[in-house]
C-alpha cells in the first residue's frame, strides 16, 4: 500500500525541497531558488525504498539535468539495487513533481509558493506534455455540474446555485495574463469578482476545495503539467477539475513549447494522444487506484504558512491528501539543524 509505506517520507520530500528554497525568498534569484528545491527533493527521494519514475518535472532530460521526465529515483533505480531491494516488496510509482512551485513568489517575496509533488501507482499519473491546459476548478459541492465547455457566465449562475452564495459572493481565481483578458471582463459581468495570481495556479486550484479559503473556482489557461498535480489533489478531495490542453501557440501568445500549431499535433501524436481536444477530468488525469499528493508552504498562502527559520533550526507545514485514506492531513513540523536555543510554539 502507497500511503502506509511511503506517506511519511513523500512528506519530508516536499519540506527538505520547500527550505531549501526558502533559503533564496526575497533574493531575486528565481532560478536559484528552483535549482535548490530541485535538488533537495531528488536527494531526499532517492533514499526512499521504491522505483520510481518522474512522468511530470522540470523538463526534458537535455534542459533538465536533475528530475527530468523519465528519471528513474529511489533507493531500487540506484546501481547497487540488489543489495537493498527485494523483488517481491518493490514499490513502483509514477511521480509528477513541481519542486517550486511560483519561483517568481519566492524570488521577490509574495505569497504562495509552495513544493508541491503527487503520486501514484505506475500508470496512475497522465504523462501532460509541457504544453498548456485550459482548467476549471471548483468545489465538490460544483462537481458535475460546472463544465469547462460552458461560458463563464454559465459556470457562474451553476456555482452560484450549488453554493447557495450570490454571484458578487464568489471569487474566481484567474492567471494575470494578456489572453484572460476577455475571461476577466465576463467573470466581472456576470457578477463575480475576481482575483489575479502572477503565478502558482496548483495553490488556487487546492484552495476550491476547502471551504473558508475565499477561493470558488479557478478558470483559465497554465501550465499542463501542473493541471495533472492540480487533478490529483482535487481527485482526492472529491473536487470538480477538468483540463483541456492546449496546443496553439497563438491562443496562450506567449511561453508556449514548440513553434507551431501543426508542429505541436504532431508532438501529441506522438506520444499517443489522438484526441488533442479531448476534455479531462480528474480521475482522467489521475486514474491510479491510489493517488497521494503532498505539498509545503515556501512562503505563506491560502492554505500553509510558509517556511519560518529561527536560530538552529526551521518550521514547516505540509499538506498530505490520499485517496486510500480519504483523509487530508496538515503537518506542522520542527526541523533541528543545530541545537536550537529555545523552539518557538507558535
Amino acid at each position: 500500500m502507497i500511503e502506509t509505506t511511503i506517506g511519511l517520507e513523500i512528506i519530508e520530500v516536499v519540506e527538505q525541497a520547500a527550505i531549501a528554497s526558502a533559503k533564496w525568498m526575497g533574493m531575486g534569484e528565481k532560478d536559484t531558488a528552483d535549482e535548490v528545491a530541485v535538488e533537495a527533493m531528488r536527494e531526499r527521494m532517492n533514499k526512499i525504498n521504491m522505483r520510481g519514475r518522474i512522468v511530470i518535472g522540470e523538463g526534458e532530460r537535455d534542459d533538465a539535468p536533475m528530475l527530468y521526465i523519465g528519471e528513474e529515483v529511489g533507493v531500487c533505480t540506484q546501481p547497487n539495487a540488489k543489495d537493498f531491494c527485494n523483488p517481491d516488496e518493490l514499490i513502483e510509482i509514477d511521480i509528477a513533481v513541481d519542486p517550486c512551485e511560483g519561483t517568481n513568489l519566492v524570488a521577490y517575496g509574495q505569497n504562495g509558493s509552495m513544493a508541491v509533488l503527487a503520486i501514484s501507482e505506475k500508470g496512475g499519473l497522465f504523462a501532460a506534455p509541457d504544453f498548456y491546459m485550459k482548467k476549471l476548478a471548483a468545489p465538490p459541492a460544483a462537481k458535475g455540474h460546472v463544465d469547462i465547455n460552458k461560458s463563464a457566465t454559465e459556470n457562474i449562475k451553476i456555482l452560484s446555485e450549488c453554493l447557495k452564495r450570490k454571484p458578487e459572493e464568489l471569487v474566481v481565481v484567474v492567471m494575470d495574463r494578456s489572453r484572460h483578458e476577455d475571461l476577466i471582463k465576463e467573470i466581472r459581468a456576470a457578477g463575480a469578482r475576481v482575483r489575479l495570481i502572477s503565478d502558482g495556479d496548483v495553490s488556487a486550484a487546492l484552495s476550491c476545495a476547502f471551504s473558508g479559503t475565499n477561493i470558488h473556482a479557478l478558470m483559465g489557461i497554465g501550465a499542463a503539467p501542473e493541471g495533472v498535480i492540480s487533478a490529483a489533489a482535487m481527485r482526492c478531495l472529491g473536487g470538480h477539475f477538468q483540463g483541456q490542453l492546449i496546443y496553439d501557440p497563438a491562443v496562450v501568445k506567449t511561453g508556449l513549447i514548440g513553434e507551431s500549431r501543426e508542429g505541436n499535433l504532431a508532438r501529441l501524436t506522438e506520444m499517443g494522444i489522438t484526441d488533442p481536444d479531448k476534455v479531462y477530468n480528474a480521475e482522467e488525469l489521475a486514474s491510479g487506484e491510489t493517488v497521494l499528493f503532498a505539498a509545503c508552504g515556501i512562503t505563506p498562502g491560502t492554505l500553509m504558512n510558509g517556511v519560518r527559520f529561527f536560530h538552529g533550526g526551521a518550521r514547516t507545514q505540509s499538506l498530505v491528501i490520499s485517496s486510500q485514506s480519504s483523509t487530508a492531513r496538515f503537518v506542522d513540523t520542527v526541523h533541528m539543524f543545530d541545537k536550537p536555543e529555545n523552539i518557538q510554539l507558535r
